[in-house]
């Protein structure tokens, strides 16, 4: 059966999954570790893990496999540090949890049920959720999920629920319906609010560690943000989690440092210009193996299967970041002009520049291209539009079709208001959408004739002069 196939079932079955049990854990029954196992870690210092089925899943050649996954992908490429991956983010997920967790436990703990309070059954489910919520991310993430339309979020629950993964043999010695819970979380159908908003919402363990995550690792500050007091101040009600008033200020730090990252590091114009190289050489490599102009011998054999859209999950598992460049650096000799010079300039770190535009400047777009093209450059693969852009916090809007849960802030007489409307800063960024618009080409289209007199081509110098009439380029560090 193929994944294509799978994920029809999934969206097929979703009322079916609802007659699980999802009544939780008797946490007597789930074995404890003889000694609590640490991680040392640069964001949580330590990463405590007490349960023996963590410490499995975590030993698990599905879970083991996101070392070799890079956390942002082809940021690496502007910003030096950010080598981190997707199993150390998965850990900070998961000590995240487990620290709200032990918050709830304490100061929350369920008296009577349907009281709101923090029921302890739930915890192992949290905490298996958390750390497997990015086992299903293929290489180089969104970037592979665009060109062979994947879903890292349907394959994490494939993984989790079927039968031939490691990970789905030590979920079911939990229980057989255990599996199906911990997915029920990840899709966001698990009947608790409060253990879905813990992974998946405005203000979550997922969220609160790649910012920290990659602030540290891309070396940027103001993605900093008080986590220890916000942790404290979470606590529980019936329909999820919500803040003490006297913590909004921690949370308001938070959204704000959310905005900043993605000004300062997501939407980095050279790391979108890395991503459009690796899309580009992947839909070169894909084009000419339908062509039949692949030999046997440079055929990408992993990647095969996606290029004829006819993979299994076993397929998926043997891809990681480290693959692609393997094929990529056998591209580098292949006889084919285009892909091995993508695969160069991915491989070397030779970005494409790019120009700003908007409504007003996006008709000069056209002419543009066709001078590239009459540069020598095949538009397709050495031009590209890319948008970038991300609401930094959404205030619930019953009348979205993709509404968000919002922030709640429990005043003192339990009664509960949406953080923008406590919050002037909040407000201000609120449903505002922040990003922009980018028109990507090759850096020789910018070069000057004292560059290569004998080789200059009177064509840079009407590119230059287009992109100064319409005022496309900006002054943004690339």
């Amino acid at each position: 059966m193929t994944l294509l196939l799978v994920f029809a079932i999934i969206e097929g079955i979703t009322e079916i999954e609802t007659d699980f049990n999802f009544g939780g854990v008797n946490l007597q029954e789930a074995e404890l570790l003889p000694r609590e196992k640490v991680f040392r870690d640069p964001v949580h210092n330590y990463i405590h893990v007490q349960y023996k089925v963590i410490l499995d899943l975590i030993d698990t050649p599905e879970f083991q496999r996101l070392r070799r996954i890079h956390q942002l992908g082809t940021s690496m490429y502007t910003f030096d540090g950010a080598e981190h991956s997707r199993f150390s983010h998965s850990l900070g997920v998961y000590e995240t949890t487990r620290e709200i967790i032990e918050n709830f436990e304490r100061n929350y703990p369920t008296k009577t049920p349907g009281d709101g309070l923090w029921d302890d059954s739930q915890k192992l489910v949290a905490l298996c959720a958390a750390l497997l919520h990015d086992i299903g991310h293929g290489p180089y993430s969104h970037t592979f999920e665009h060109i062979f339309h994947t879903n890292h979020e349907a394959i994490t629950q494939e993984i989790i629920t079927s039968p031939a993964t490691a990970v789905n043999k030590i979920l079911r010695q939990i229980s057989p319906e255990f599996p199906q819970q911990v997915a029920s979380v990840i899709d966001h159908t698990y009947p608790n609010p409060q253990v879905v908003q813990m992974i998946s919402s405005q203000i979550d363990a997922d969220r609160m560690d790649y910012l920290l995550r990659d602030a540290y690792f891309t070396g940027t500050k103001y993605g900093v943000f008080d986590l220890t007091r916000i942790l404290r101040v979470m606590r529980t009600y019936k329909d999820g989690i919500a803040f003490d008033q006297q913590g909004m200020h921690a949370v308001e730090d938070y959204i704000v440092s959310r905005f900043q990252m993605y000004q300062q590091v997501y939407f980095h114009p050279v790391s979108r210009s890395m991503e459009v190289i690796l899309m580009h050489l992947l839909q070169r490599g894909k084009e000419l193996y339908e062509s039949g102009q692949l030999e046997d011998t440079q055929a990408p054999k992993l990647l095969i299967p996606f290029f004829e859209k006819d993979f299994t999950l076993q397929d998926y598992l043997k891809l990681d970041d480290g693959v692609l460049n393997t094929y990529f650096i056998y591209w580098r000799d292949y006889q084919d002009d285009i892909l091995r010079d993508l695969a160069g300039r991915f491989l070397f770190r030779r970005p494409l520049k790019s120009a700003q535009f908007n409504d007003q400047t996006k008709h000069l777009i056209p002419h543009l291209r066709e001078l590239v093209e009459e540069a020598g450059y095949d538009p397709k693969y050495y031009t590209a539009i890319n948008d970038s852009y991300d609401l930094p916090y959404d205030a619930y809007t019953p009348d979205s079709e993709e509404s968000k849960t919002q922030i709640e802030i429990m005043q003192p007489d339990g009664s509960l208001e949406e953080l923008s409307t406590l919050s002037p800063i909040v407000a201000a960024i609120t449903g505002r959408e922040t990003g922009d618009e980018r028109f990507y080409f090759p850096k020789e289209m910018l070069q000057k004739p004292s560059d290569s007199i004998d080789l200059f081509n009177p064509v840079y110098a009407e590119f230059q002069q287009y992109l100064r009439n319409g005022a496309l380029i900006d002054p943004q560090k690339e």
